[in-house]
């Protein structure tokens, strides 16, 4: 059993509001956790703590903090195991995704301790003689960080890092379904860093609305659901918060002509199937050249046939089941939505049993075919294990397709053609594009997307500080 309270100003603290449990989703009957949710009145006290601890943090040498960040990290990574494996219980993926999760968060972690010793000012010359001109930044203050279920560590720690980093401190609110990660992280900073600028406040609606309302909260970054997001802008508004929203997406892979089919649909299945398809980077869509389309659907058919279902703790599971049954009961009804306006499912399409997992919310890996652009399962995020296969006859339409939702979070193109390669880096309306290859992104590049699928900054990689500081134009005047 996991058990914890709150996080506030350096003590575990039990919350004022509600308690609520976690449950292993391959097993819902399997308590795992025990919470208590923090009150309105807790958040006022974690955001003053903030304040106060950064006042003090935010003056420090950047590369000092730096040296004290490293140190944190190092500790995480000595806890990789144990926080690996709370992820498998509460979120539900395989423990070598779980593993692979932690990893990844370290590594964009010791990436983003690097911007501390980096330089981030500018010297500008002057119109005017005897003057000086620079451009420096500041830490932006307090901030207010808002993760998912789907990632419990690695999202919480792209808000995390970068906000130390640059000076900040930062109030945590993790997904109610997944927190004990996220408590584990905060369990190591108390030995690092001081009270109150790391914080960790839990439970569902109401710490999240007196967090984004809050007036001492000088910017928000949230990862969720473009619905959510929405709430959130209008909500930092009001008291002009900065914001770093990352949303939904329906991302693509487009299959114009390839040397090796083998290998892209290799690629594009782990896209589509890592974390049972809980992923905004998750490749939903294939848009493939009317004459491979066959070919195509029976790879993935093929491919998807193998991939083993089960209980994220044991050996050879490759997916594991939805983290909640509210996300099992959406993908369903995605699913029996497209079939109703005419996809035909190829495999899957169903909930399935798995044994000694009695009640586990797992979802059979699907693919649909014969899908039209005019389709919900075309166009609106399933977040769940579901692949739809889209086919065009010429480029124009292929690119008509590629852009023709709401969300532009990530896409991929594979073509030997180098003209198709570029017009696809002109056009492709996403925030990151992969050529050749799957969905995968890279410890130290920017990570983000556009229209619906976000707002702001994005996270991780140089730009992060966009968010994580504020600029000031300095002139100096000689005497």
């Amino acid at each position: 059993m996991y058990e914890f309270g709150n996080f506030i100003e350096g003590t575990w603290t039990p919350g004022q509001g509600k308690p609520f449990s976690t449950c292993n989703p391959a097993r819902p009957a399997e308590k795992v956790g025990a919470y208590s949710a923090a009150s309105a009145e807790q958040v006022d006290g974690a955001v003053a703590a903030a304040a106060r601890a950064q006042t003090k943090w935010g003056v420090r040498p950047a590369v000092e903090r730096g040296q004290e960040l490293t140190r944190f990290v190092n500790a995480l990574e000595e806890m990789s195991e144990q926080i690996a494996i709370a992820i498998t219980r509460e979120q539900g993926k395989p423990l070598a995704e779980s593993r692979g999760e932690v990893a990844k968060a370290c590594g964009e972690a010791r990436f983003m301790i690097g911007e501390a010793s980096r330089s981030h000012g500018t010297v500008m010359p002057s119109s005017r003689p005897g003057f000086s001109n620079m451009v420096t930044r500041r830490p932006r203050g307090v901030i207010a960080a808002l993760s998912p279920w789907n990632f419990p560590i690695m999202t919480p720690m792209r808000k995390i890092m970068p906000a130390l980093v640059f000076g900040n401190a930062v109030i945590l609110k993790p997904s109610e379904y997944a927190p004990a990660a996220a408590c584990m992280v905060a369990d190591a900073a108390k030995d690092f860093l001081p009270p109150g600028l790391l914080q960790i406040v839990l439970g569902m609606v109401e710490p999240g609305q007196a967090m984004v309302s809050h007036p001492g909260i000088d910017g928000i970054t949230f990862t969720g659901s473009a619905a959510v997001g929405k709430k959130i802008y209008g909500a930092a508004a009001q008291h002009l918060a900065e914001v770093s929203l990352e949303l939904g997406g329906k991302n693509a892979a487009v299959i114009h002509d390839v040397n090796d089919l083998d290998s892209c649909l290799d690629q594009i299945v782990s896209a589509a199937y890592q974390c049972a398809g809980q992923r905004c980077t998750g490749i939903s869509r294939v848009v493939v050249d009317a004459g491979l389309k066959d070919r195509v659907v029976a790879g993935l058919v093929d491919r998807v046939g193998r991939i083993r279902v089960g209980d994220g703790m044991l050996d050879g599971v490759a997916m594991g089941p939805m983290t909640n049954a509210a996300q099992f009961e959406k993908v369903a009804q995605a699913v029996e939505a497209g079939v109703a306006e005419g996809a035909r499912v190829s495999i899957g399409g169903h909930g399935i049993r798995v044994e000694q997992a009695e009640g586990g919310y797992f979802y059979a890996p699907t693919v649909l075919s014969e899908v039209t652009p005019v389709m919900s399962v075309a166009r609106e995020e399933i977040f769940g294990p579901v692949l739809v296969v889209l086919s065009y006859s010429t480029l124009d339409e292929a690119f008509d397709i590629l852009n023709g939702v709401e969300y532009g979070l990530t896409s991929a193109l594979f073509s030997n053609d180098q003209a198709v390669i570029q017009r696809f880096m002109r056009e492709s309306q996403s925030g990151m594009l992969h050529v050749n290859h799957g969905t995968v992104p890279e410890n130290h590049m920017p990570f983000g997307g556009i229209r619906n699928s976000g707002v702001g900054a994005y996270s991780v990689g140089p730009s992060a500080i966009n968010f994580y500081t504020t600029e000031h134009a300095i002139y100096v005047k000689a005497q």
